[in-house]
């Protein structure tokens, strides 16, 4: 594998490896302290529903999913839509996803960190990204035609955003759907 590939899916392996480690922890991450006692509560995932979007015209999505969990000290609370376009194996999808780590500011600043890389290769690129002041990350695969865009707002909310068989500038139409002012006054 390359390395732009490796780089394009770096935000991702981040999110994935760390909420599997959140999820199957005894009581911390390895190397780290919970959360001190005034760490910010995560908010209830019914507040973050409401931001996940109806779908665009012609597009179809499923019902919006979320869940908030304490495992071992470590709150969690996602919040998740799927959306379609059309029927087929090769039908444009998109899915939009929002974390809130507020009690995890260790994890913010480690995940940002890492979205420092810009790369592009003839498989695809991957870059920083500033998104109406927010950090962020965006990565393309052309092979399968898989593109990915994480903004972190207001230092708590990770908001994700995938698109497959879909052109990733489209990312961008889709950030839009999502009102980012409104996530980053929700506590």
């Amino acid at each position: 594998m390359k390395i732009g590939l490796k780089a394009a899916r770096l935000g991702s392996a981040i999110v994935a490896t760390v909420v599997a480690a959140i999820f199957s922890a005894p009581a911390t991450l390895p190397g780290q302290a919970p959360p001190p006692p005034d760490a910010p509560d995560v908010v209830d995932f019914a507040k973050l529903i409401p931001l996940l979007p109806e779908p665009p015209e012609g597009w179809a999505a499923e019902k919006a999913e979320g869940s908030t969990s304490d495992v071992g000290g470590f709150k969690l609370t996602t919040v998740h839509r799927d959306y379609k376009k059309g029927e087929g194996d090769n039908t444009p999808t998109a899915s939009i996803s929002v974390l809130d780590s507020a009690a995890n500011q260790d994890y913010v600043t480690a995940t940002t960190a890492a979205w420092k890389i810009n790369s592009e290769t003839s498989e695809g690129y991957s870059k920083s990204v500033t998104i109406d002041g927010n950090p962020g990350f965006e990565a393309y695969e052309k092979d399968q035609k898989h593109a990915a865009l994480w903004v972190m707002v207001a230092k708590r909310y990770f908001l994700e955003i995938e698109l497959q068989n879909l052109d990733p500038k489209e990312l961008q139409d889709w950030i839009k759907r999502v009102d980012l002012k409104k996530l980053a006054e929700i506590k």
